[in-house]
């Protein structure tokens, strides 16, 4: 089955410059959800005039995102919002890996003229004090290096809270899709043409 967001292939192409495309996994696919209901479709209304395009695939990683990354830019849009590595952590591959492909997804927006907003992402502890510092410590830093403005964790406040969550307690509900959305869009805001200014790189809140 094609994923719903490969869908909107030919929304993504007539789109003006006016737009904010979200590259992610399950979480911004909305995964166990209406599309209406996935946080990128509840960032419109925050973001009046600008047009946000959910390009989420669930279980997709960050050499996925990056292998889609060319199609996502032919749109034209003016920010891409990269929300990826949950699924990179979840499997075990290498921090490496993931920092080398997010790299390659920053310069590739940058090359395309668009701004990009990075999201991070934590792991759960059992998977070993070793990995999980790599990994946690990863996103911060490569938003350091990169001047790339960060939000520091997509599922901050959302994360394990039943309220929030499906049944499985991974992937958010309507609810938890909706606090995501509000702090996605604070972090947009500032990087649209009507913001006043940019948040700084590394993970300060705006």
């Amino acid at each position: 089955m094609i994923p719903r967001c490969l869908c909107l292939l030919a929304l993504v192409l007539a789109l003006r410059a006016e737009s904010v495309v979200v590259v992610g996994d399950s979480i911004t696919a909305g995964y166990g959800l209406a599309a209406e209901q996935a946080y990128p479709a509840l960032l419109g209304p925050a973001l009046p005039g600008w047009t946000v395009v959910n390009a989420g695939v669930s279980g997709d990683t960050s050499a996925g995102g990056l292998r889609r990354l060319d199609w996502v830019l032919k749109g034209k849009p003016r920010v891409v919002v990269i929300a990826l590595g949950a699924n990179d952590g979840l499997r075990g591959l290498p921090v490496d890996q993931l920092e080398a492909n997010l790299r390659a997804m920053v310069a590739k927006v940058r090359a395309a003229g668009a701004t990009p907003l990075l999201i991070g992402m934590r792991m759960p502890r059992n998977l070993g004090p070793a990995y999980v510092t790599a990994f946690d410590a990863l996103y911060p830093r490569l938003a350091k290096e990169l001047t790339v403005p960060l939000l520091p964790f997509l599922l901050d406040g959302v994360a394990l809270d039943p309220d929030l969550n499906q049944s499985d307690l991974v992937h958010p509900n309507a609810k938890g899709q909706q606090v995501i959305a509000g702090k996605v869009a604070a972090w947009l805001k500032p990087l649209l043409p009507t913001g006043d200014q940019r948040p700084a790189a590394g993970g300060q809140q705006p």
